[in-house]
């Protein structure tokens, strides 16, 4: 899964596992004909989509998941700017849309980039709690009911009734685990999963931080002592978190710094990771 970046004649190329190089194709966002933003482009949009970009940078830029426009996506980002061409980017994002698309539906928002949805989905908020059992296990089961088969089926459509919301870490540790093309590993869950850091300091585009990995203890998973680790805020120069500071709290995705947590995000989104972690326990 390790891949490595490269830049020649200005487009970003990705070294595969295998050692293919692929080329990753640039847009520059000036090009994009913004008349075909939506008439409501209301601040929770512009803060939904921007802020998906933060967690789905990195999986993308590493190919896993999304499009192939990774440059596009941080050029959104630098420019804050929302319009058709950046909601045709997110809705390549075929793993997270659907349970976007059901939180906010099941919370009466027209939008599932809406401000709200999106921090529900990545970090955790009371809009999970909004999503009933059943209608979370119609959308596993349309997704997935014809892909799984025999006992595999049951667990993950029985995440349901157990008590699961629809939030990245329950994907990663119950559903992605059994239906995904990514290698099934400890590394995998922990890496994919997003965790949280607190920052210790600064070393030119890294921060040094302070952070529980996954770990399986007795037969179950579990998140061990803190350790420093070293993980990246900044690619060519960019980042979301250029303003993160030693004591700060961050979200972190594949090694990536995400964003600034307030201590309510932070404190929410350790108790929706332990509380997934219970629950993929009881299968593990």
């Amino acid at each position: 899964m390790n891949q490595s970046s490269t830049r020649q004649g200005g487009e970003a190329r990705i070294a595969t596992p295998a050692g293919d190089v692929t080329e990753q194709p640039s847009r520059s966002v000036a090009t994009i004909d913004r008349s075909i933003l939506p008439a409501k482009a209301t601040a929770q949009t512009l803060a939904g989509s921007l802020r998906f970009i933060r967690y789905g940078f990195m999986p993308n830029r590493l190919q896993y998941c999304g499009g192939e426009d990774n440059r596009a996506l941080m050029q959104y980002a630098q420019a804050g700017v929302v319009d058709g061409g950046l909601t045709a980017l997110l809705r390549r994002f075929t793993g997270a849309l659907p349970y976007l698309q059901l939180i906010a539906r099941a919370n009466g928002i027209a939008d599932p980039f809406d401000a709200r949805v999106v921090e529900a989905y990545w970090i955790g908020n009371d809009l999970l709690k909004g999503v009933e059992v059943r209608q979370l296990y119609d959308s596993l089961l349309e997704r997935f009911g014809k892909q799984l088969q025999g006992r595999t089926r049951e667990l993950v459509l029985g995440k349901a009734p157990a008590g699961a919301h629809p939030h990245h870490n329950f994907h990663v540790l119950d559903v992605h685990s059994r239906v995904g093309a990514l290698e099934h590993s400890l590394s995998t869950l922990d890496n994919c999963r997003v965790s949280w850091g607190k920052v210790g300091q600064t070393v030119g585009g890294e921060l040094v931080v302070e952070r529980r990995p996954l770990v399986i203890q007795e037969g179950k998973l579990v998140l061990a002592n803190p350790r420093s680790e070293r993980v990246l805020r900044q690619i060519d120069g960019s980042g979301f978190a250029e303003a993160a500071e030693p004591g700060d709290w961050v979200s972190l995705h594949w090694g990536w710094v995400c964003e600034v947590l307030t201590a309510v995000q932070r404190s929410d989104l350790e108790r929706y990771t332990r509380y997934h972690l219970a629950i993929a326990n009881q299968t593990f």
